[in-house]
């Protein structure tokens, strides 16, 4: 009797042990996203969704409509967090980094995103995107279909992301080229991607979108509109100063331009 009493005991201690190694802990409203405490760091948690309230992204760091659905933060051990972000179409983020990286998947849409200099690639559900730590990149909607991703990214010191300067119409309006997987350029069909370059494209190429948003629109926009000169005398200038300098690189498109500005005078 005494043996029987004693294997009860033992048994009941032992389910007690190990009970908290097996239960479930439901989390739903804004007490979500709370740190865990020592005992709940072993318990299997279940956020579920549309518990945590959406946010719009705010217009210092974002163009269009963008709306953010937090789906984990970075409590520790763990330093990772995520969100999963819908753009409307023509919605796209500023330029940004990130300390430790980033990594999107693609749920719904047909998105875009580019590296700073170089070219804008599209993506699409099921796609995955690895953004280096410290690369200086944007991403968003196409200019005519919306966009899902999930973004997740780790926390460096409290800090996941550095925002830098919006994307501009005419860096979001350059050609896109279609990836598939392994990187290679592939035949999708992206929309916007028979957009003729622009001149400064033509001239400078991708490797500088900023420097190609400012000869657009300043040099081959306001400076080139001015009464100073006519459009064909300007052009004169500018090829006998390139031949001057021997910038043969830069002479080609300029040439290009001054016939069709003696064309049309």
């Amino acid at each position: 009797m005494r043996l029987l009493a004693a294997t009860v005991v033992s048994l009941s201690l032992l389910a007690s042990a190990c009970a908290p190694a097996n239960q479930v802990r439901v989390v739903s409203g804004p007490a979500a996203p709370s740190v865990a405490s020592s005992q709940d760091s072993q318990t299997i948690t279940i956020t579920r969704s549309g518990s945590q309230p959406s946010r719009q992204g705010p217009a210092e760091n974002f163009t269009g409509s963008v709306r953010v659905d937090p789906l984990f933060t970075a409590n520790d051990p763990p330093r990772a967090s995520g969100a999963r972000v819908t753009f409307e179409p023509g919605a796209r983020t500023a330029w940004h980094t990130h300390p430790l990286g980033q990594t999107l998947i693609m749920t719904g849409g047909a998105g875009w995103v580019q590296q700073w200099g170089g070219p804008i690639q599209d993506i699409r559900p099921g796609d995955v995107v690895r953004i280096p730590p410290g690369q200086k990149h944007w991403h968003g909607a196409t200019a005519t279909t919306g966009m899902t991703h999930i973004a997740i990214q780790e926390h460096l010191d409290g800090k996941t992301v550095d925002w830098m300067e919006m994307v501009s119409d005419v860096q979001y309006g350059a050609p896109v080229r279609a990836q598939e997987s392994g990187g290679a350029t592939g035949g999708r069909s992206v929309p916007g991607a028979s957009a003729q370059p622009t001149p400064a494209q033509r001239l400078i190429g991708y490797f500088a979108p900023k420097l190609v948003d400012l000869t657009d629109n300043v040099l081959f926009g306001d400076v080139w509109a001015r009464p100073d000169l006519s459009p064909r005398d300007r052009s004169l200038v500018t090829v006998s100063a390139l031949i001057a300098m021997n910038r043969p690189d830069q002479l080609r498109s300029h040439l290009a331009r001054a016939m069709a500005s003696h064309r049309s005078s």
